[in-house]
């Protein structure tokens, strides 16, 4: 009886000791796991902010997104055979989803289809009393409104990727809500996005729903205004048709961004939807790279575009004069190469204007050889090519502006002559973003501002970056001859007149491959590159851009009246442009000028080895 009392008070000590234990010492703790046993939080995304053009026409919508669950504590009593009939699944891939949801957590629902439509929704509610622990859930989504139109500018949404769900940036957010994958979306999600609300709900044992306890609303994300002009990014994408290539639009005198155009383009709304591997598959593997952002991602050799460049550093260094002549009888040779220019028979004895009115090849050689390559290279970085945009939209490209220290370090080479001819007309190691080119040609029509661009529209006019050191008078003779290129007879731009507003440009066609200009059978990826880069009005510009159409062929052809039509969608409330030539331009086509009747060929192909 003795030894049998020692036990039970033994046992009964150890009894209290661990009571003692669990109540007192480790109490809190076990509280906790109680009460998350039976609480269950539930995060509740907010509606996302509307984006809207800078007229304030929204282009995105949010629209509810659902998605079927399952409790997994209740799998003993779900006919999986029968689930996957209802959600034509395969039994396998639900399996597959518990398996995979087992591993996180068994208190969790298993989400077994997303993006359902309302004919799958009310099939299931049908059915839902044969199946227990099945649940409807909704999440916000997104409807882009004008589809493919801007695409790469305005982004998509998507699920959090495995990166995105371990950063503390997104620790608020609930682990199935979209979030900003791309452009816009992404750039600004945290502003888009709000503030998630949560609900907190009281479950049984099985995880049921037994009662609501309490609710916190989420908060409404913020607006943005964009500084796209959709009706002109509409029309700039419609013009491209088919096209390959990309456009972007400035305002000149702000850097907002009217316009951003990579084409091909595609849906985002694929990706709001929750997109199949089999679309995810078909955009990776196209050809023509619809998910490239060309405006930013690609480089190209600009072609005569580049002749502004080299115009502007001339006059600066004192090189040519706006007097200055020079005699072109189809090309020049230097040592046992010739250098070609595109109008075969040469285009007589022209001055600045003229040449670049006319785009002469044998002008901009000689000027290049007066200048040096390093000289052609410095304005060219002044004036904001080979550096990035600073947008943080995608990691951009920064083109190649060579000169000798580049050479040298690169290739472990001298720099030739032959090279600064190629360079001087955009051809050989140059090479530029379609953004760059747009910016330049802010610069040129604004008088020599920088301004820092913006996606979003700006409440008030901003202060520039810089002013460029570059002499009013040389800006001004620039934009007679863009003037020229574009109103005058002969005029390589002709195709780009407008009778609604006075279009400024320049054409430019970047050889591809190095054939020789007797090539009669060029297949289309051999074709060259078209660029036209413009503002208008000429008097007081308000838009800017550049538009490349890769293997389009010629610039005045291809690109131009890409550009046209952007710009008088964006100058539609005006009244009509007088159209008057500046006084500096001349009236009278020189002989043998490329007229309205007449396509350009061949523009900057030169024989080269």
């Amino acid at each position: 009886m003795l030894i049998a009392g020692y036990v039970i008070t033994a046992l009964f000590l150890i009894l209290a000791i661990r009571l003692w234990q669990l109540q007192i010492l480790q109490g809190n703790e076990y509280r906790k796991i109680s009460e998350g046993n039976r609480l269950r939080i539930i995060k509740v995304a907010a509606p996302r902010g509307i984006i809207y053009d800078r007229n304030g026409v929204p282009l995105v919508k949010n629209t509810p997104y659902y998605s079927v669950a399952l409790n997994p504590q209740v799998l003993d009593r779900v006919d999986i055979p029968a689930l996957a009939g209802l959600l034509k699944m395969d039994r396998d891939v639900i399996a597959e989803k518990i398996r995979e949801q087992a591993k996180r957590s068994m208190y969790e629902p298993v989400r077994l289809k997303e993006g359902l439509s309302f004919g799958e929704i009310a099939l299931i509610e049908a059915r839902r009393s044969d199946f227990p622990g099945l649940s409807i859930d909704v999440d916000v989504s997104r409807d882009y409104l004008y589809g493919s139109v801007g695409a790469h500018l305005i982004g998509y949404l998507g699920k959090p990727n495995e990166f995105q769900s371990r950063s503390p940036d997104f620790k608020d957010v609930p682990t199935d809500a979209f979030i900003g994958q791309w452009g816009i979306e992404k750039l600004y999600d945290k502003h888009l996005r709000g503030t998630p609300g949560e609900r907190i709900i009281e479950v049984d044992a099985l995880g049921r729903e037994l009662r609501l306890l309490s609710e916190k609303s989420p908060v409404r994300g913020e607006d943005l205004r964009l500084a796209m002009d959709i009706r002109v990014q509409k029309e700039a994408e419609d013009a491209f048709g088919e096209k390959t290539g990309a456009a972007v639009a400035l305002k000149p005198d702000t850097g907002e961004v009217l316009a951003f155009v990579s084409k091909p383009s595609f849906d985002p709304n694929l990706f709001a939807r929750g997109i199949e591997y089999d679309q995810w598959k078909e955009l990776n593997e196209n050809r023509r790279l619809p998910l490239l952002d060309r405006a930013l991602q690609s480089q190209y050799p600009p072609g005569s575009t580049f002749k502004i460049v080299t115009a502007i550093a001339a006059l600066e260094e004192g090189a040519v004069d706006t007097g200055t002549k020079v005699a072109c009888n189809g090309g020049i040779s230097y040592g046992r190469w010739h250098f070609g220019c595109w109008r075969k028979t040469g285009h007589g004895i022209l001055s600045l204007h003229r040449a670049l009115v006319e785009s002469c090849d044998v002008y901009f050689y000689e000027t290049g050889k007066r200048l040096g390559i390093d000289k052609i290279a410095f304005y060219a970085r002044e004036l904001g090519l080979g550096k990035g945009s600073g947008l943080e939209l995608v990691r951009e490209r920064r083109g190649l502006i060579p000169d000798t220290k580049w050479k040298e370090e690169k290739r472990k080479q001298p720099w030739y002559l032959g090279e600064t001819f190629n360079a001087a007309i955009g051809q050989g190691y140059v090479a530029v973003t379609p953004f760059q080119m747009a910016e330049l040609m802010s610069v040129v029509a604004n008088g020599g501002y920088v301004y820092r661009p913006s996606l979003l529209m700006l409440s008030k006019k901003p202060e520039p970056v810089e002013k460029l050191k570059i002499k009013e008078e040389t800006l001004a003779t620039i934009r007679s001859a863009l003037f020229g290129v574009v109103n005058e007879n002969g005029g390589t731009g002709w195709s780009a007149k407008s009778s609604r507003v006075s279009i400024c440009g320049k054409t430019g066609t970047a050889q591809v491959v190095g054939l020789r200009r007797e090539s009669k059978y060029l297949s289309e990826m051999q074709r060259d590159h078209a660029w036209f880069v413009a503002f208008a009005p000429y008097e007081t510009p308000e838009i800017a851009l550049s538009v490349m159409v890769e293997h389009g062929g010629h610039g005045g052809v291809a690109a131009a009246p890409i550009a046209k039509r952007a710009i008088e969608a964006y100058m539609k409330s005006a009244g009509p442009a007088t159209g008057a030539a500046p006084a500096a331009a001349g009236g009278r086509a020189e002989e043998g000028a490329v007229g309205p009747g007449e396509v350009k060929a061949n523009e900057n192909r030169q024989t080269t080895p």
